[in-house]
Protein backbone atom coordinates (compact mmCIF):
# COMPACT_ATOMS: atom_id res chain seq x y z
CA UNK A 1 0.00 0.00 0.00
CA UNK A 2 1.54 3.32 -1.11
CA UNK A 3 1.96 6.35 1.10
CA UNK A 4 -0.57 9.17 0.89
CA UNK A 5 1.70 12.17 0.33
CA UNK A 6 1.06 15.91 0.52
CA UNK A 7 3.78 17.75 -1.42
CA UNK A 8 4.97 21.24 -0.44
CA UNK A 9 7.10 23.17 -2.95
CA UNK A 10 7.42 26.38 -4.93
CA UNK A 11 10.36 26.93 -7.40
CA UNK A 12 11.48 24.98 -10.47
CA UNK A 13 13.63 22.65 -8.35
CA UNK A 14 10.46 21.60 -6.50
CA UNK A 15 8.47 21.19 -9.72
CA UNK A 16 11.06 18.77 -11.09
CA UNK A 17 10.97 16.66 -7.92
CA UNK A 18 7.17 16.61 -8.02
CA UNK A 19 7.29 15.45 -11.65
CA UNK A 20 9.73 12.69 -10.66
CA UNK A 21 7.44 11.42 -7.90
CA UNK A 22 4.43 11.36 -10.23
CA UNK A 23 6.43 9.54 -12.91
CA UNK A 24 7.26 6.90 -10.31
CA UNK A 25 3.62 6.41 -9.34
CA UNK A 26 3.74 7.99 -5.89
CA UNK A 27 0.31 8.84 -4.48
CA UNK A 28 0.23 12.64 -4.27
CA UNK A 29 -3.08 13.57 -2.63
CA UNK A 30 -2.49 17.30 -2.27
CA UNK A 31 -0.01 20.00 -3.35
CA UNK A 32 0.83 23.13 -1.37
CA UNK A 33 2.64 26.06 -3.00
CA UNK A 34 3.14 29.75 -2.31
CA UNK A 35 0.53 32.31 -3.51
CA UNK A 36 0.89 33.93 -6.93
CA UNK A 37 3.27 36.90 -6.82
CA UNK A 38 3.61 40.08 -8.91
CA UNK A 39 6.63 39.90 -11.23
CA UNK A 40 8.37 42.07 -13.80
CA UNK A 41 7.72 45.67 -14.71
CA UNK A 42 4.01 45.05 -15.19
CA UNK A 43 3.74 43.51 -11.68
CA UNK A 44 1.32 40.99 -13.14
CA UNK A 45 0.54 38.09 -10.82
CA UNK A 46 2.50 34.98 -11.78
CA UNK A 47 2.07 31.46 -10.39
CA UNK A 48 4.92 29.48 -8.85
CA UNK A 49 6.79 26.94 -10.96
CA UNK A 50 4.95 24.15 -9.12
CA UNK A 51 1.53 25.65 -9.95
CA UNK A 52 2.59 26.20 -13.58
CA UNK A 53 3.60 22.53 -13.78
CA UNK A 54 0.23 21.40 -12.40
CA UNK A 55 -1.65 23.60 -14.87
CA UNK A 56 0.51 22.52 -17.82
CA UNK A 57 0.02 18.83 -17.01
CA UNK A 58 -3.71 19.23 -16.35
CA UNK A 59 -3.36 17.46 -13.01
CA UNK A 60 -6.52 17.05 -10.93
CA UNK A 61 -4.71 16.97 -7.61
CA UNK A 62 -6.05 19.41 -4.99
CA UNK A 63 -3.88 22.55 -4.95
CA UNK A 64 -3.54 24.86 -1.94
CA UNK A 65 -1.95 28.33 -1.83
CA UNK A 66 -2.30 29.58 1.75
CA UNK A 67 -0.89 32.97 2.71
CA UNK A 68 0.39 31.25 5.86
CA UNK A 69 0.65 27.47 5.97
CA UNK A 70 0.71 27.14 9.75
CA UNK A 71 -2.72 28.57 10.58
CA UNK A 72 -5.23 26.33 12.36
CA UNK A 73 -7.74 26.69 9.53
CA UNK A 74 -5.24 25.36 6.98
CA UNK A 75 -4.12 22.65 9.39
CA UNK A 76 -7.75 21.44 9.44
CA UNK A 77 -7.78 21.27 5.61
CA UNK A 78 -4.62 19.18 5.64
CA UNK A 79 -6.00 16.81 8.29
CA UNK A 80 -9.08 16.22 6.14
CA UNK A 81 -6.82 14.81 3.41
CA UNK A 82 -5.76 12.01 5.79
CA UNK A 83 -2.08 12.12 4.73
CA UNK A 84 0.56 9.60 5.76
CA UNK A 85 3.52 11.86 5.02
CA UNK A 86 4.46 15.42 4.01
CA UNK A 87 7.30 15.91 1.50
CA UNK A 88 8.72 19.45 1.55
CA UNK A 89 11.04 20.75 -1.19
CA UNK A 90 11.98 24.46 -1.15
CA UNK A 91 8.50 25.52 -0.08
CA UNK A 92 9.59 28.99 1.08
CA UNK A 93 8.02 29.24 4.53
CA UNK A 94 8.98 27.84 7.92
CA UNK A 95 6.48 25.11 8.78
CA UNK A 96 5.43 25.12 12.41
CA UNK A 97 4.73 22.34 14.88
CA UNK A 98 0.96 22.21 14.33
CA UNK A 99 1.61 21.21 10.69
CA UNK A 100 4.61 18.98 11.34
CA UNK A 101 2.56 16.86 13.75
CA UNK A 102 -0.27 16.08 11.30
CA UNK A 103 1.04 13.12 9.25
CA UNK A 104 1.65 9.91 11.22
CA UNK A 105 4.76 9.10 9.17
CA UNK A 106 6.19 12.58 9.72
CA UNK A 107 7.53 15.28 7.41
CA UNK A 108 10.65 14.93 5.28
CA UNK A 109 12.64 17.53 3.40
CA UNK A 110 15.26 17.64 0.62
CA UNK A 111 18.10 20.00 1.49
CA UNK A 112 20.72 20.85 -1.15
CA UNK A 113 23.84 20.39 0.99
CA UNK A 114 25.67 17.77 3.01
CA UNK A 115 24.12 18.50 6.39
CA UNK A 116 24.99 19.67 8.95
CA UNK A 117 27.00 21.98 6.63
CA UNK A 118 25.18 24.88 4.99
CA UNK A 119 21.89 24.89 6.85
CA UNK A 120 19.64 27.68 5.61
CA UNK A 121 18.20 29.40 2.56
CA UNK A 122 21.11 29.45 0.08
CA UNK A 123 23.20 26.28 0.46
CA UNK A 124 24.11 25.91 -3.23
CA UNK A 125 25.28 29.50 -3.66
CA UNK A 126 27.17 29.57 -0.37
CA UNK A 127 29.09 26.34 -0.98
CA UNK A 128 30.21 27.68 -4.38
CA UNK A 129 31.25 30.99 -2.84
CA UNK A 130 33.40 29.06 -0.37
CA UNK A 131 35.07 27.10 -3.18
CA UNK A 132 33.88 23.69 -1.96
CA UNK A 133 34.99 20.70 -4.03
CA UNK A 134 32.06 18.47 -2.99
CA UNK A 135 28.41 18.85 -2.09
CA UNK A 136 25.22 16.82 -2.37
CA UNK A 137 21.69 16.45 -1.10
CA UNK A 138 20.40 15.36 2.28
CA UNK A 139 16.96 13.89 2.90
CA UNK A 140 16.09 14.73 6.47
CA UNK A 141 13.30 14.48 8.98
CA UNK A 142 11.78 17.89 9.63
CA UNK A 143 11.79 19.47 13.08
CA UNK A 144 10.91 22.98 14.20
CA UNK A 145 14.54 24.13 14.17
CA UNK A 146 15.63 24.89 10.60
CA UNK A 147 17.46 22.04 8.82
CA UNK A 148 18.34 20.37 12.13
CA UNK A 149 16.41 17.09 11.85
CA UNK A 150 17.81 13.57 11.66
CA UNK A 151 19.50 12.57 8.40
CA UNK A 152 17.65 9.86 6.44
CA UNK A 153 19.79 9.69 3.28
CA UNK A 154 22.77 11.54 1.78
CA UNK A 155 24.11 11.56 -1.78
CA UNK A 156 27.40 13.27 -2.66
CA UNK A 157 28.67 14.75 -5.93
CA UNK A 158 31.90 16.58 -6.91
CA UNK A 159 31.83 20.27 -7.85
CA UNK A 160 33.69 21.21 -11.04
CA UNK A 161 35.99 24.22 -10.81
CA UNK A 162 33.97 26.17 -13.39
CA UNK A 163 30.52 24.91 -12.36
CA UNK A 164 27.89 27.63 -11.92
CA UNK A 165 24.93 27.79 -9.57
CA UNK A 166 22.55 26.90 -12.40
CA UNK A 167 24.61 23.88 -13.44
CA UNK A 168 25.08 22.62 -9.90
CA UNK A 169 21.39 23.06 -9.06
CA UNK A 170 20.52 20.91 -12.10
CA UNK A 171 22.90 18.15 -10.98
CA UNK A 172 21.52 18.22 -7.43
CA UNK A 173 17.98 17.99 -8.76
CA UNK A 174 18.95 14.89 -10.79
CA UNK A 175 20.23 13.05 -7.72
CA UNK A 176 17.44 14.24 -5.40
CA UNK A 177 14.62 12.28 -7.01
CA UNK A 178 16.17 8.80 -6.66
CA UNK A 179 17.36 9.60 -3.11
CA UNK A 180 13.85 10.68 -2.11
CA UNK A 181 12.32 7.58 -3.69
CA UNK A 182 14.75 5.39 -1.73
CA UNK A 183 13.64 7.03 1.53
CA UNK A 184 9.94 6.66 0.67
CA UNK A 185 10.41 2.93 0.06
CA UNK A 186 12.17 2.55 3.41
CA UNK A 187 9.34 4.40 5.15
CA UNK A 188 6.80 2.04 3.52
CA UNK A 189 8.79 -1.00 4.70
CA UNK A 190 9.58 0.43 8.16
CA UNK A 191 13.32 -0.03 7.52
CA UNK A 192 14.32 3.64 7.83
CA UNK A 193 17.43 4.43 9.87
CA UNK A 194 17.89 7.93 11.30
CA UNK A 195 21.25 9.58 11.97
CA UNK A 196 21.28 12.60 14.30
CA UNK A 197 23.19 15.63 13.02
CA UNK A 198 26.40 16.68 14.75
CA UNK A 199 25.43 20.16 15.93
CA UNK A 200 29.07 21.14 16.46
CA UNK A 201 29.75 20.69 12.74
CA UNK A 202 26.84 22.89 11.63
CA UNK A 203 27.47 25.84 9.32
CA UNK A 204 24.91 28.24 7.90
CA UNK A 205 23.92 29.52 4.46
CA UNK A 206 21.90 32.74 4.82
CA UNK A 207 19.91 34.04 1.86
CA UNK A 208 21.70 36.07 -0.81
CA UNK A 209 21.68 39.82 -0.21
CA UNK A 210 22.33 42.80 -2.47
CA UNK A 211 25.78 43.19 -0.91
CA UNK A 212 26.64 39.56 -1.74
CA UNK A 213 26.15 40.39 -5.40
CA UNK A 214 28.53 43.38 -5.61
CA UNK A 215 31.98 42.68 -7.07
CA UNK A 216 34.75 44.29 -5.01
CA UNK A 217 37.73 44.21 -7.35
CA UNK A 218 40.25 44.48 -4.52
CA UNK A 219 39.44 40.89 -3.57
CA UNK A 220 41.49 37.98 -4.93
CA UNK A 221 40.67 36.52 -8.35
CA UNK A 222 39.84 33.15 -6.74
CA UNK A 223 37.22 34.71 -4.48
CA UNK A 224 35.63 36.75 -7.27
CA UNK A 225 35.57 33.75 -9.61
CA UNK A 226 33.68 31.79 -6.95
CA UNK A 227 31.29 34.69 -6.31
CA UNK A 228 30.46 35.04 -10.02
CA UNK A 229 29.75 31.36 -10.62
CA UNK A 230 27.78 31.10 -7.36
CA UNK A 231 25.34 33.75 -8.62
CA UNK A 232 25.09 32.70 -12.27
CA UNK A 233 22.77 32.84 -14.11
CA UNK A 234 20.64 34.55 -11.44
CA UNK A 235 20.59 36.89 -9.61
CA UNK A 236 24.06 37.69 -10.98
CA UNK A 237 27.20 39.28 -9.54
CA UNK A 238 27.75 42.83 -10.77
CA UNK A 239 29.90 45.94 -10.75
CA UNK A 240 29.22 49.45 -12.00
CA UNK A 241 30.65 50.76 -15.27
CA UNK A 242 30.61 54.14 -17.00
CA UNK A 243 29.22 54.03 -20.54
CA UNK A 244 29.58 57.51 -21.97
CA UNK A 245 27.91 59.79 -19.43
CA UNK A 246 25.84 56.99 -17.87
CA UNK A 247 26.65 54.71 -14.97
CA UNK A 248 25.19 51.22 -15.40
CA UNK A 249 25.32 47.83 -13.76
CA UNK A 250 27.39 45.18 -15.52
CA UNK A 251 26.40 41.65 -14.58
CA UNK A 252 29.22 39.17 -15.03
CA UNK A 253 27.80 35.71 -15.72
CA UNK A 254 31.02 33.82 -16.45
CA UNK A 255 34.72 34.47 -15.95
CA UNK A 256 37.95 32.54 -15.64
CA UNK A 257 41.03 33.20 -13.54
CA UNK A 258 44.09 34.66 -15.26
CA UNK A 259 46.51 34.67 -12.37
CA UNK A 260 49.65 35.64 -14.31
CA UNK A 261 48.33 39.18 -14.99
CA UNK A 262 48.48 41.97 -12.43
CA UNK A 263 47.29 45.56 -12.17
CA UNK A 264 45.30 47.98 -10.07
CA UNK A 265 41.98 46.47 -8.87
CA UNK A 266 39.30 47.14 -11.51
CA UNK A 267 41.85 48.11 -14.19
CA UNK A 268 41.26 46.78 -17.71
CA UNK A 269 44.47 44.95 -18.63
CA UNK A 270 43.43 43.91 -22.11
CA UNK A 271 40.37 44.33 -24.30
CA UNK A 272 40.13 42.85 -27.77
CA UNK A 273 41.28 39.57 -29.23
CA UNK A 274 42.39 38.38 -25.80
CA UNK A 275 38.91 39.18 -24.44
CA UNK A 276 38.31 41.53 -21.51
CA UNK A 277 40.80 40.98 -18.71
CA UNK A 278 40.31 42.90 -15.45
CA UNK A 279 42.79 43.14 -12.57
CA UNK A 280 41.80 41.99 -9.09
CA UNK A 281 43.48 42.50 -5.73
CA UNK A 282 45.54 39.45 -6.60
CA UNK A 283 45.55 38.01 -10.12
CA UNK A 284 42.98 38.89 -12.76
CA UNK A 285 39.75 37.69 -14.32
CA UNK A 286 39.01 37.17 -17.98
CA UNK A 287 35.34 38.00 -18.48
CA UNK A 288 33.56 35.43 -20.64
CA UNK A 289 29.88 36.38 -20.51
CA UNK A 290 28.37 39.69 -19.44
CA UNK A 291 25.09 41.58 -19.39
CA UNK A 292 24.98 45.36 -19.46
CA UNK A 293 22.00 46.85 -17.64
CA UNK A 294 18.98 46.94 -19.97
CA UNK A 295 20.65 44.61 -22.52
CA UNK A 296 20.80 40.89 -23.23
CA UNK A 297 23.47 38.54 -21.90
CA UNK A 298 26.30 38.29 -24.44
CA UNK A 299 29.45 36.24 -24.90
CA UNK A 300 32.42 38.55 -24.52
CA UNK A 301 33.30 38.44 -28.24
CA UNK A 302 29.87 39.85 -29.12
CA UNK A 303 30.06 42.45 -26.35
CA UNK A 304 33.47 43.69 -27.57
CA UNK A 305 32.12 43.85 -31.12
CA UNK A 306 29.39 46.22 -29.90
CA UNK A 307 31.70 48.36 -27.72
CA UNK A 308 35.02 49.13 -29.39
CA UNK A 309 36.42 50.64 -26.20
CA UNK A 310 35.85 49.07 -22.77
CA UNK A 311 33.37 50.69 -20.39
CA UNK A 312 35.30 52.12 -17.45
CA UNK A 313 34.87 49.93 -14.39
CA UNK A 314 34.03 51.87 -11.27
CA UNK A 315 35.46 50.86 -7.91
CA UNK A 316 32.77 52.96 -6.24
CA UNK A 317 29.89 50.54 -5.70
CA UNK A 318 26.96 52.93 -5.98
CA UNK A 319 25.37 55.28 -8.47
Amino acid sequence: MSLRIVFFGTPQFSAKILAFLLEHNQEIIGIVTRPDKPKGRSQKLRPSAVKEFIQRQGLEIPLFQPEKASTESFASQLKNLKPDLFVVVAYGEIIKTNILEIPPKGCINIHASLLPKYRGAAPIQRCLMEGEKETGVTIMEMVLKMDAGDILETVKIPIGEEMTFGELEEKLCEISGPALLSVLKKIEKNTLQKIPQDREQATFAPKITWEDRIIHWEREADELHNQIRALSPNPGAFCYVDVGEERKKLLIKRAKKTLEKEGEPGETLSYGREGWVVACGSGALSLLEVQLEGKKTLPIESFIHGYSTPPKISTRNSF
